[in-house]
């Protein structure tokens, strides 16, 4: 089988954090960068997030994003409705939770991870409406959640 996502650049790697605040401040600390900002994931009216196959109106995150290059590091606190973030970061602590490649064709690049083993598990658009982003089980495999990320034109 050939390999399920076209384009292999890795452009992120998530963390997830109980305390953004403080864990930004030790990255920006150890960087030697200014903190970035904050931002919460959105309302459910743009983002639409459906964990694990249902509607997930109350899934919320506070995200923080680090550059380096075309690398972008993401810090990720979620609020305690049920959410990947919040199922992962209860099972096994905080830490690399994801790493994230930009698709073209969100549909055919999920239906393409999804024959190669992974299960979807949360899905949504970004908060300002302007993208999409998918969350596939790769644990078991690459020891890893897989992110796929498109962004509108």
């Amino acid at each position: 089988m050939s390999k399920p996502i076209e384009d292999m650049r890795l452009v992120q790697i998530g963390f997830l954090v109980k305390d953004i605040n403080k864990t930004k401040k030790e990255f920006s600390r150890f960087f030697d960068v200014p903190e970035p900002e904050t931002v919460n994931s959105g309302e459910y009216e743009i983002t639409k997030t459906e964990y694990r196959g249902k509607p997930a109106p109350g899934a919320k995150c506070y995200m923080t994003f680090f550059y380096f290059g075309d690398l972008q590091m993401e810090l990720i606190q979620p609020n305690e409705e049920p959410s990947i973030w919040r199922e992962h970061l209860d099972e096994f602590g905080e830490g690399i939770h994801h790493i994230s490649f930009q698709v073209r064709g969100m549909k055919k690049t999920i239906e393409a991870c999804e024959g190669w083993g992974m299960n979807l598990l949360q899905k949504g658009e970004y908060r300002r409406g302007n993208g999409r982003y998918a969350f596939l089980d790769a644990l078991e495999s690459l020891k890893v959640v897989i992110e796929l990320l498109e962004s509108d034109k």
